[in-house]
Order: C-alpha cells, then sequence, then structure tokens
C-alpha cells in the first residue's frame, strides 16, 4: 500500500482481484450479501470513495471501491481499443462475478459514473439499485453536447483526442495539471487534502497511466464506442435510481438532469447548491447520508 493511504484507510483495506483477464486493486470493507461497488472517475481512484467506504460497510454493506482499469494498483493493458465501453462494462460484470453476492448497488462518478449508466442500461437484471454522482445519463449528455452551454465546457474531450500531446502536457512538472484541475473545479477545498491530490498527481505519472486514463476518452469518441451504445439504444431504467448533482460543477452543466425522469422510472435526484464535480469529496457528510437514508427506503 501507498504510504501516504494509511492515515486515511485505518478502517478498510486494500486487496487484489483477478476479473476480466485483469487484476484489480480494490478498497474493500465490510461483509455480507449486500454489494456496493462503486466506481471513480477522471482522474481519481478507489481513494475518491475514502468519505463513503466506511459509513456503509458499518450500515451492513460490503463494500468494493476498485481502481478501474488502467488506473493506481491495476492491471494497464495496452492499447486503445482495450478501454472501449464493452471492455468497461464487462470489468464490472467480472467484478460482481468474483464477489459473488446476490444483492448489487452501483454507485458511480464522472467516468465511473457513465460506466454505471450503461450497466444499468444493458444488465439491468443485475443490479437492485444504482447511484450516480455528476455523470449525465448518455442519452441527456448526446442532447447537450449539441447546444453551447455544455459543448463549451467539453473541449478537453477533443484536446484528449491527439496522440501524445496531452500525456505530455498532464505530465509536466509531475502532474502540475492534474493537481491544477482540482484547485480549479474543486468548491471546497479543505476537504480536497494536498496530499490526496498528491496521491492523484503521482498516480497519473506512472509510467503509461496518462495513457490509459485518455484512452477512455478516444475509445469511446475516436474509437465509436459511444456510437456503438446509441445504436443499441437506450431503454428505460426501472431500477431505483438515485442522482445526487453538485450544481457548480465546472465540466458537466445542470441541464443534463433535463428531461431525466423519462429514461429513469424510479428516479430520485439530489441537487447540492455548494459542491462541484467532485461532490462526494466536496461534501462527504452530506453525500454520505443521502446515500445511507435513500438506501434505507429501498
Amino acid at each position: 500500500m501507498d504510504p501516504s493511504l494509511t492515515s486515511t484507510t485505518t478502517d478498510w483495506s486494500f486487496g487484489y482481484v483477478p476479473a476480466n483477464q485483469l487484476s484489480f486493486r480494490v478498497a474493500m470493507a465490510g461483509t455480507g450479501n449486500r454489494l456496493v461497488l462503486f466506481l471513480h472517475g477522471f482522474p481519481e481512484s478507489a481513494l475518491s470513495w475514502r468519505h463513503q467506504i466506511q459509513p456503509l460497510a458499518q450500515a451492513g454493506y460490503r463494500v468494493w471501491a476498485p481502481d478501474l482499469r488502467g488506473y493506481g494498483g491495476t492491471t494497464r493493458p495496452v492499447g486503445r481499443e482495450t478501454y472501449s465501453i464493452e471492455s468497461l462494462l464487462n470489468d464490472v460484470s467480472g467484478l460482481l462475478a468474483a464477489a459473488g453476492t446476490p444483492e448489487v448497488i452501483l454507485v458511480g462518478h464522472d467516468w465511473g459514473g457513465l460506466i454505471a449508466w450503461y450497466y444499468a442500461l444493458r444488465h439491468p437484471d443485475h443490479l437492485k439499485a444504482l447511484v450516480i454522482l455528476n455523470a449525465p445519463h448518455p442519452a441527456c449528455f448526446e442532447r447537450e453536447l449539441r447546444r453551447w452551454r455544455q459543448l463549451r465546457h467539453s473541449w478537453y474531450m477533443g484536446v484528449f483526442q491527439i496522440p501524445r500531446l496531452p500525456e505530455a502536457v498532464l505530465s509536466t512538472r509531475h502532474g502540475y495539471i492534474v493537481g491544477k484541475i482540482f484547485e480549479h473545479m474543486v468548491v471546497h477545498r479543505e476537504h480536497m487534502p494536498d496530499d490526496i491530490v498528491e496521491c492523484y498527481r503521482r498516480q497519473a505519472c506512472a509510467p503509461g497511466a496518462l495513457t490509459a486514463m485518455l484512452n477512455y476518452y478516444r475509445a469511446a469518441l475516436h474509437g465509436g464506442g459511444a456510437l456503438r451504445q446509441r445504436t443499441l439504444g437506450y431503454p428505460t431504467i426501472e431500477m431505483p435510481t438515485l442522482v445526487i448533482w453538485g450544481l457548480q460543477d465546472q465540466a458537466l452543466v445542470s441541464h443534463n438532469l433535463d428531461g431525466l425522469g423519462h429514461v429513469v422510472r424510479n428516479l430520485t435526484v439530489v441537487r447540492m447548491a455548494n459542491a462541484g464535480h467532485f461532490v462526494h469529496e466536496e461534501e462527504p457528510n452530506r453525500v454520505t447520508g443521502e446515500l445511507l437514508a435513500w438506501l434505507q427506503n429501498l
């Protein structure tokens, strides 16, 4: 384990789980037949769920928070196509099979949230409930990308398609720009301490890590993954779904919530006025409280 994490992980530990021909480093806590699987976003890791893991375990859930493929201590396969949306969904299926629990609540933020949306669309029978934090439903995001209010915030996705240049920029001065992402976008910086940001910077600068992280965007856009998913359609999600959204998100406009009730039948939306994109790290107590209260009502 990274020495810098020991003070944060006193109530949970990391293990390694083989799934989908990869080795996933997974933060684990709790026991039982009810699994909460947390999926993090860019440019974070399982550590982003540090405030939620133990409270969920104490509430009686078995909690897993993996580093997604290419991130942190998880295997980094080579090649853009290995980061296709289909591969990411197979990772979730592999982790659920490894956990072997009959009841699964899937929780995702940012890229992890997009994976969770797609998983609920393609494998609804595998899940009991869905929780999304600042990640738009694919149909809503497609709509908003046709409008300037979202498009002007999404320029970086086009830049990420350029070979090698984004890696060079993001790795300069030991991940200085990665640190600036948090400095610029986090509302409550006191909840994102320097040692956590440093951990994210160091992780991004590991050999091959930035290319792996950027390949999520490249496989979805240039690789055609998003188009393939669009062709499959977006059936209505029937399972109970909680969406928590920090309204000061500088990457995703809150208009992504418009019309969400038309594609998700059993929907609860919690808007947090004083949080931004990294809502679960910026307002950890409220996010954990909302999540626990909602789960108790299932």
